[in-house]
């Protein structure tokens, strides 16, 4: 059944009050690659909305939890064995402050580098080895909390190339399917 399947999961923090948050990139980018494959999120008794659907010619399965970002990775875990989709198959979209604002990165497993979605995800489905697209939100001013600035709305200069960003971070996921990941790497590092 799954031989072919892609799970692609986004990180985000659920309701409106999250919606422009920088840690809802990954959110903002499975919106954008839903409406790609042409369907709507609905809701999976995996604790997450999904789309079953097409990108570049795989079928994906599009998903994003429905609980806060540390609690993600009880939903990827269901949704990986729900659809019998082996980690070397599932891509995680998460927001990234060690990359400019902008920047796309590619790679597979690594550390959580703090990110609490990137944790929990790891720890549950024990494995971290999944494939990730990165996407650059940049450092925090100053002195400014880290856990602060991730859960502050893009600013109206970053807005300006926001769905430009968020677009490219979507190209990038579907190179991964379509190229690997070391042909995707090759792309999307270049720029």
């Amino acid at each position: 059944m799954s031989g072919d399947l892609w799970l692609v999961v986004g990180l985000g923090n659920p309701g409106p009050a999250y919606a422009g948050n920088r840690h809802n990139a990954g959110f903002m980018v499975l919106d954008n690659l839903a409406a790609r494959a042409g369907g709507r999120f609905k809701g999976h008794r995996a604790r997450a909305d999904v789309v079953e659907g097409r990108l570049a010619g795989a079928r994906v399965v599009l998903a994003k939890p429905r609980g806060y970002m540390n609690e993600s990775g009880g939903p990827v875990k269901a949704l990986r064995d729900f659809y019998k989709v082996p980690v070397e198959r599932t891509i995680v979209v998460h927001d990234e402050l060690d990359i400019p604002y902008g920047a796309v990165r590619l790679k597979q497993g690594g550390g959580d580098n703090g990110h609490n979605g990137l944790r929990s995800v790891t720890k549950s489905l024990g494995d971290k080895e999944y494939l990730r697209v990165r996407f650059g939100v940049g450092r925090p001013p100053g002195r400014m909390d880290a856990a602060a600035f991730v859960l502050k709305d893009f600013s109206p200069t970053e807005r300006r190339e926001l769905e430009l960003n968020v677009e490219r971070s979507a190209d990038a996921v579907e190179a991964v399917i379509t190229d690997g990941l070391a042909a995707a790497q090759n792309t999307f590092h270049a720029s």
